[in-house]
């Protein structure tokens, strides 16, 4: 049974977060940076709620801010450079500006060594804490204004934790963690060791929040887990597709979520996609890789058979679906002959987008201590062939949307023009179309009348 506690209620936090609030030496502004996924982000808008509890201010540029935390993602190899390298770069700016803070927090910190290595290599840190102990960061922060030295902090028990302060980015939009961790063990992935096993929200919780999010205004929810297909496992309150059923029935207008694992898609599920009013026509739905025996050395728990099985019936039940993936090259081992499977894979399914990857040891996981890793140039050169293939075949699935009316919720102006806006229509995908800041936060119908390199273009359709 998951242990949930309630942020509220814990009292030490509660303290140190007033006598922060009122000490005299103190920082004043706060700058957030913030790596990897969704859940990242969500994470980070705890971090700001906690933060402006304390008594700080947002500082909209990093260089202005006494305070710098640096939210850090573990999954790929070129996120944590990214993320260290930043961090090195503010060592250069504390010499102009002295009193700075530095804090590192997030999946990399809970990495396995990385903790070791932060008081090592980057001793000019003030604060590193993983995902695990969150809810104690103004424990951590108060302890980090006290002493002259580093202040680290990674184990914990894994605990749901409600009522944490929150900084929404977002009024029309918002995101809903509900559940954490993951219990699959895939072989290249490190997110169990650092985010811990799955544990689930209770029911009634979420569907609290998500109605005190339908009364302030919101129009889009995005349910956030590792792998939301498992949701409810242990807990004894229902399933994922009862949890859909149920906030359905809230009103919230659009419904999303991700990630789903294949080998948990369950016809359920399935069949609510086709039903529930307001959960979104759009499926993120991770495949890898399109050769069995490389799924097999994933630890996957499905094969090319059984993922397609699942992508036939998500479009029986749900015609015109938006079907987007995960991809991997370059998987220890991978031949020509496997590569071009996945190939297949993704000329045949024709994906609306896909994220794809170069594999990325990850110390801990066990395809890194597997032999015939690829070599860079191989990895790189299949990458290439395989956006290319994608960028084609996304092309050809975007056609579809011709002729065809998208409700788009407008997200902001468009980066290229201040007459246009954009957003997401109900099938996840971008849509431009003329309009102005005033859009900003409304559901509005658009004629779809073109298709460029990866978004829909069109008009606005009159009331």
């Amino acid at each position: 049974m998951n242990r949930t506690v309630s942020f509220p209620e814990l009292d030490y936090q509660q303290s140190c977060m007033d006598e922060i609030r009122q000490m005299a030496e103190r920082p004043s502004t706060y700058h957030i940076v913030t790596y990897g996924c969704q859940m990242n982000a969500h994470d980070s808008e705890k971090l700001a709620g906690m933060l402006q509890a304390m008594g700080l201010t947002e500082a909209p540029v990093r260089d202005d801010a006494d305070f710098v935390l640096f939210n850090t993602c573990c999954v790929r190899d070129n996120a944590e450079r990214r993320a260290l390298g930043n961090v090195t770069w503010l060592k250069e700016v504390r010499k102009k500006h002295p009193r700075l803070m530095i804090g590192v927090c997030g999946c990399m910190v809970q990495e396995p060594g990385m903790a070791e290595k932060i008081v090592k290599q980057y001793g000019f840190v003030d604060l590193a804490f993983g995902t695990a102990v969150m809810h104690r960061f103004p424990e951590l922060f108060l302890r980090a204004l006290r002493e002259d030295h580093v202040v680290i902090e990674t184990g914990g028990e894994d605990l749901v934790v409600e009522g944490m302060p929150a900084c929404r980015l977002r009024r029309e939009q918002a995101y809903i963690s509900i559940m954490q961790g993951c219990n699959n063990f895939c072989s290249f992935c490190i997110v169990p060791y650092v985010r811990g096993r799955e544990r689930s929200r209770r029911m009634d919780d979420i569907l609290q929040e998500a109605t005190a999010l339908r009364d302030a205004g919101c129009q889009e929810i995005m349910l956030l887990g590792q792998n939301v297909n498992s949701y409810g496992k242990g807990l004894g309150e229902g399933d994922f597709p009862e949890l859909l059923r149920r906030l359905d029935r809230v009103g919230i207008p659009r419904i999303r979520f991700m990630t789903s694992h294949p080998k948990d898609l369950s016809d359920e599920l399935i069949s609510v996609m086709g039903s529930a009013e307001h959960v979104l026509p759009q499926f993120h739905l991770p495949v890898q890789s399109g050769d069995d025996e490389i799924l097999r050395r994933m630890n996957r728990h499905y094969d090319v058979a059984r993922y397609l099985d699942r992508v036939q019936r998500l479009r029986s039940s749900v015609p015109g679906i938006g079907l987007t993936t995960d991809l991997i090259v370059g998987f220890p081992g991978e031949r020509e002959e496997q590569f071009q499977h996945t190939l297949d894979l993704v000329d045949q399914v024709g994906y609306d987008s896909a994220f794809t990857f170069i594999y990325s040891p990850r110390t801990g996981t066990a395809a890194a201590a597997m032999p015939d890793q690829v070599p860079a140039s191989v990895s790189s050169e299949r990458i290439q062939r395989l956006i290319a293939l994608q960028e084609k075949r996304q092309r050809e699935e975007m056609l579809r949307f011709i002729g065809t009316e998208e409700e788009v919720l407008v997200e902001g102006l468009s980066r290229r023009s201040s007459d246009e806006v954009s957003g997401r229509g109900r099938h996840g995908v971008s849509v431009t179309f003329a309009g102005s800041e005033k859009d900003i936060g409304k559901i509005i119908p658009v004629q779809i009348d073109g298709v460029k390199q990866n978004t829909l273009s069109g008009v606005r359709k009159e009331s």
